[in-house]
């Protein structure tokens, strides 16, 4: 990367040119070739009222005028701009045009670039998708989430699996499968004062078959609006830990109806294009389903995934948490599980569910295999998190 010392005066203007638009242009001066062309593509999407935006002319009368420039604006964004940089002039299309038509025209969804946040917003216009997008919109949706999969499958694959093999004792480990804190703790009473070390008479190891532990995991997701892109990776590693036959995976999401979708977890698509983003919020009737599918509190795994701002009965949320804690059950909040920085979330619901026990923090994607190991080994979850970064919050 060139320094701030290295750069001119022209490229310093240049640059200057293209941040701040046509307004800087006596400034700044004019731009040509592809400047230009990169200038033009900015402009439609950030001075939409200077004539030459995506959305410009009469808003009445459909969107079939206004398709080939959106068309032409995705080619020349992709052709302009780097992949990271199209997926957020992507999005900022959506939210700040109300362009959310594009995505309902099939030529303009194959000239889209595919990432979580299309993903979110097509399942989120599902039902207003015509039948003849439908198809594409399926396409653009698999594309995206077999990438995930190739990308999230063997780091949730081998936590899981490796924190299933760590969890069965045995008493003749060899020396790599030694658990040092376990063996501490088992031979106290053997320690030297004289040497200031402990004699371990006895050795307690990780052992290797993890066809022997079995975990209950119950993934329990929020489709408000806000959460969507949580849906869309929870749906992934819940395909990924349903394929794993020493966990058991089970999967619902809710609004204010709850919806289990455990036999879609061999099909991420079909299994989002079930789902509903937006509407209302019940969290407590949602952890009440999951809490009545408990069968083995000790070796379950409850993971809700929401925002929690309740539209429920805050009180029998409350009383249903803490009663799933003295059960055995490890009850953990992601406030969000996606990279798109610190959520927005109900602060005081969030204090008084980790004042119960579960602890509540957001969760970037390529944390979360480990956090599910974290959970396999019973940590303490409130503590891993303050490790990794992912501060808990606190009780009141």
């Amino acid at each position: 990367m060139t320094s701030p010392a290295t750069i001119s005066d022209t490229e310093r203007q240049r640059r200057w040119r293209l941040i701040l638009g046509g307004s800087a242009e006596g400034a700044c001066g004019g731009l040509a070739g592809d400047d230009l062309e990169m200038d033009k593509a900015l402009s439609a999407l950030y001075e939409p009222d200077g004539g030459g935006g995506l959305n410009s002319g009469p808003r009445r009368g459909g969107t079939e005028k206004s398709a080939p420039k959106v068309a032409r604006w995705l080619g020349d964004i992709r052709k302009y701009f780097p992949s990271s940089v199209v997926q957020v002039m992507q999005q900022d299309a959506l939210d700040r045009l109300g362009m959310r038509e594009m995505l309902l025209q099939p030529e303009m969804l194959e000239a889209v670039q595919p990432d979580v946040h299309l993903v979110a917003s097509l399942i989120s216009l599902n039902q207003a998708i015509p039948a003849k997008t439908k198809d594409t919109a399926r396409l653009v949706v698999r594309k995206v989430v077999e990438d995930l999969m190739r990308r999230l499958e063997e780091p949730m694959r081998s936590a899981v699996t490796g924190a299933l093999n760590r969890a069965v004792r045995n008493r003749r480990p060899r020396l790599a499968e030694i658990d040092w804190n376990r063996t501490i703790r088992a031979n106290m009473r053997h320690y030297q004062e004289e040497y200031h070390t402990i004699v371990p008479e006895t050795l307690i190891g990780y052992g290797r078959k993890a066809q022997k532990t079995q975990r209950d995991i119950m993934l329990c997701i929020d489709q408000s609006g806000s959460m969507a892109a949580s849906v869309v990776y929870s749906s992934i590693f819940g395909a990924v830990m349903a394929s794993l036959p020493a966990v058991k995976t089970q999967l619902v999401v809710f609004d204010t109806a709850v919806v289990d979708m455990t036999e879609k977890l061999d099909d991420p698509v079909e299994l989002l294009f079930g789902t509903q983003l937006g509407g209302g919020t019940d969290i407590n009737r949602a952890v009440g389903y999951c809490q009545s599918l408990v069968a083995k509190p000790q070796e379950t795994i409850l993971v809700l995934i929401s925002d929690l701002y309740e539209g429920g009965v805050e009180k029998n949320l409350l009383q249903r948490a803490a009663e799933l804690v003295q059960s055995g059950v490890q009850f953990i909040t992601l406030l969000a599980l996606s990279d798109e920085g610190a959520p927005a979330y109900d602060q005081a619901l969030a204090a008084k569910l980790s004042a119960l026990g579960v602890p509540s923090f957001a969760c970037t994607p390529d944390k979360f295999p480990q956090l599910m190991a974290a959970a396999i080994r019973k940590e303490d979850i409130a503590l891993w998190a303050a490790r990794e970064g992912m501060v808990a919050t606190r009780g009141v």
